[in-house]
């Protein structure tokens, strides 16, 4: 129904309109009484099979929402009743900000893709702080944390820093992003020892603090072996507890569409299926750099169960998906848990 339907419909809108119209009817349509458990009874897997300990946390299953759908965690416990066993709110940043000029999302059809050029728009992390409290205990979230645009990366530590020290005692887990390709010069902050500052900025942080949450480091696809291999060391060195991988990627190799359409969109991340192959590369290259000790969230073209497999495969401890639940809708998570339960690919 969802794909013959309801997806032609919401299509004829451009994507970050109807980004805003599901965000709306989430907010209304929960409020009817039921609501919740119905979509749970129908979207939701539960079996003690699917269930898993990572990072010292118990997920209900592998699949969670990655960040960028709800950047300001304003309906992360409604995103649950479709089966996720986590979400990952963000990117936030220390000052609201409204990101890039609009439009600056884009769909590429043909390619079951999405190209964005958003620019970390949200409302700031004492608003997201604020929306934080009202988190189901269950439920487990992360908080992807960036800087300011108008922050030069000499300072940006300190953005990090306090985007840290206002979430900490609100998410789980912490993902550091310093690969979003659609932030002027931030692909500065992935060099080794702006990545070094950083990420030892947090772990000192972090252990002034009762409460210990694992920090992740979100990583480009488009990185070289070796500065994947540098990003490896550092994280090592300093003492993080794993990868997101991956960003979304610059490259515009093997699409379908039309070349003069890819053009004309211009700069962006891309997301979707045409990335699948080369996040789970990454997967595999982190896993076996790091003997499989450093858990990855694996995320980047899961659009079927097929790929989350080949995710898994590869070496994730967990997955996230973005794109596919645009494209495959909200039955997403279900159909990639019946998957797992019936082939047994447990992580």
């Amino acid at each position: 129904m969802y794909k013959h339907i309801i997806r032609p419909i919401l299509f004829t809108l451009q994507p970050e309109t109807i980004h805003g119209i599901v965000v709306s009817l989430l907010k209304i349509g929960f409020k009817v009484p039921f609501l919740k458990s119905i979509l749970r009874s129908f979207y939701a897997v539960d079996s003690p099979k699917l269930q898993r300990n990572v990072f010292g946390f118990e997920f209900k299953n592998p699949v969670g929402f990655a960040a960028g759908f709800d950047k300001n965690a304003e309906f992360f416990n409604e995103l649950e009743c479709f089966g996720f066993s986590f979400v990952e709110i963000g990117t936030v940043t220390p000052k609201p900000q409204p990101g890039n000029q609009k439009p600056r999302s884009f769909r590429l059809k043909k390619d079951s893709a999405l190209i964005n050029r958003m620019g970390f728009n949200n409302k700031g992390v004492i608003r997201v702080k604020s929306n934080l409290e009202k988190k189901k205990k269950k439920l487990v979230i992360g908080g992807n944390i960036g800087k300011n645009t108008i922050t030069p990366n000499n300072i940006a530590v300190e953005d990090y820093v306090q985007c840290f020290t206002e979430l900490y005692h609100f998410v789980d887990y912490f993902v550091v992003n310093i690969s979003c390709p659609n932030i002027a010069n931030l692909k500065e902050l992935q060099e080794k020892e702006n990545q070094r500052k950083i990420l030892l900025a947090l772990v000192k942080l972090r252990k002034k603090q009762n409460q210990y949450k694992p920090i992740l480091l979100k990583v480009s696809p488009d990185l070289s072996e070796l500065q994947l291999s540098d990003s490896i060391e550092i994280a090592q060195e300093v003492g993080i507890d794993g990868f997101v991988a991956t960003n979304t990627t610059i490259s515009r190799e093997g699409l379908m569409s039309q070349p003069d359409e890819v053009e004309k969109i211009g700069n962006g991340g891309l997301s979707g299926k045409p990335l699948s192959q080369k996040s789970t590369e990454v997967i595999r290259f982190i896993s076996k750099q790091t003997g499989g000790k450093m858990p990855i969230i694996g995320v980047g073209g899961i659009m079927d169960a097929k790929d989350a497999i080949e995710k898994i495969d590869a070496g994730a401890s967990l997955i996230q998906v973005y794109t596919g639940f645009i494209y495959e809708g909200p039955g997403i998570v279900k159909k990639i848990c019946k998957e797992l339960l019936k082939n047994g690919n447990m992580p």
